[in-house]
């Protein structure tokens, strides 16, 4: 018997971080126990080697008219510091009330592992099954899944055989509202490097007679924004499209508790351009937002020194039909022409990800092209949202980036039904993560519902 809770609890003790290398044990660990676990449902396990980390893609054929599912996860997780913020060891699964604690629990283990619960409930009910499932499982989604781009290259023709992407990696408002996540942000990462003397100061003998590079920094960093929270970039809206109005009734649908919302994010007040609700900003709204900023001496107490260089780092989220490539170039010329003189400036280029939307049957501007299958996929979630969660789920898009969506469609020409799983307050990416069991519960049987409603056809 599958139990999906104690398989979370395995899969957790992995320290799959991809972004230190510290960490290769827990990803290698991690690698092989989710290939290992859908191995022992019956499929053909292929791990397939990459710069970096492997990507696990296990298929179950069948008959070539059965509809074809490619499923998506990614083993891989964030770091887990600060680790004295944590309540219990961020790898070390602990069940408190009706949340199981640690490190990738809803990002993106947990989640996952209600799909292989599905799909091992409906193989265990009926092992001739007649649907093809195909499982992709890839290590370097939290770095920017740098591998996924050539992968894709590689297993094009093999891979676009499927008839949509089914995922669970984006969020819910709520454990009693399912949103399917109609839209995702795109991204692109940069970081500035401001250098100034040739080596650290002291701050009294030198200070006065030239530009310290805090300063600069600071200074280019505050030209990026106007004082009403536009970015301030020549060009940055232009090819920015109108939002459908099939769209912004779903957002009312959700209703907009900004006060709440506010309390939940612990300010004093929103910062969003005139015009726009702060629900509106984190759905259908382009930032510039800075990530990480430094220079000079970081230790307890002072030390007066004017510091050689300092540096930003800088992440832009992208709405649809904003292209990564452009607004790269854009945000670059812009810091070198605003950074005053006295520093020299390096633009580092980061990982990106296209912006991506997709229509579900049914709104005024579905495209006429679809795909029978993903269009019975969403009828299909529907239904079985409604009968699972006790209320039809909201179409949304999503103010984060899963950058592989974008680059599945653009390079196989499949969409994707994203059926949130995280709830706000499962703190991603932060200390004391969780996933809501409850959550766990009714998505895998939202899973086995929409598989079997598929297969059915």
């Amino acid at each position: 018997m599958f139990d999906p809770v104690e398989k979370l609890k395995e899969y957790i003790r992995h320290p799959s971080v991809s972004a230190d290398s510290r960490y290769k044990d827990g990803m290698r660990g991690a690698q092989e126990f989710i290939a290992g676990l859908i191995g022992s449902l019956g499929f053909t396990v292929e791990v397939v080697k990459t710069d970096l980390h492997p990507i696990v893609l296990a298929h179950r054929g069948g008959n070539p008219a059965w509809p074809h599912v490619l499923i998506y996860g990614h083993y891989d997780v964030q770091p887990p510091d600060p680790l004295n913020l944590w309540e219990s060891p961020a790898f070390e699964p602990a069940v408190r009330g009706r949340r199981l604690y640690g490190r990738g629990a809803a990002d993106n283990k947990g989640p996952f592992l209600a799909h292989v619960a599905a799909v091992a409930q409906l193989l265990e009910e009926n092992p001739n099954f007649p649907l093809q499932i195909t499982f992709l499982v890839e290590g370097e989604e939290e770095i920017g899944s740098p591998s996924f781009g050539p992968f894709l290259a590689k297993y094009r023709d093999r891979l676009r055989q499927a008839d949509f992407v089914f995922l669970s990696d984006t969020a819910l408002p709520s454990e009693q509202q399912m949103v399917i996540t109609a839209g995702l942000r795109g991204m692109v990462a940069l970081e500035v490097e401001v250098t100034g003397p040739s080596g650290d100061l002291h701050s009294g003998m030198h200070g006065g007679v030239l530009l310290n590079p805090i300063q600069a920094v600071t200074e280019i960093c505050a030209s990026l924004h106007t004082p009403d929270g536009r970015v301030n970039v020549p060009g940055f809206y232009d090819d920015v499209l109108d939002v459908e109005p099939w769209e912004r009734a779903e957002l009312a649908k959700l209703g907009s508790d900004t006060e709440a919302y506010r309390k939940f994010l612990g300010v004093d007040s929103f910062h969003v351009p005139p015009g726009i609700t702060p629900l509106e900003a984190l759905r259908f709204h382009p930032t510039l937002e800075f990530n990480g900023i430094g220079g000079g001496y970081q230790g307890e107490g002072s030390k007066t020194v004017i510091p050689s260089k300092a540096f930003v780092k800088i992440t832009s989220r992208l709405v649809p039909n904003q292209q990564p490539e452009r607004i790269r170039e854009l945000i670059k010329r812009t810091i070198v022409e605003r950074a005053p003189k006295g520093v020299r400036v390096k633009v580092t280029d980061g990982h990106e990800g296209l912006p991506y939307v997709v229509v579900p049957p049914g709104r005024s501007n579905t495209p006429k092209d679809q795909s029978p299958v993903l269009a019975r996929a969403f009828r299909a979630t529907d239904t079985a949202v409604a009968e699972v969660w006790g209320r039809p789920p909201l179409y949304l898009r999503e103010g984060g980036s899963v950058p592989i969506i974008g680059e599945i469609k653009r390079v196989l020409g499949l969409d994707s039904v994203m059926m949130g799983l995280c709830l706000p307050e499962d703190r991603l990416h932060a200390p004391n993560e969780s996933f809501n069991l409850d959550v766990m519960r009714k998505g895998t049987e939202t899973s086995r519902r929409v598989l079997n409603a598929i297969a059915a056809k």
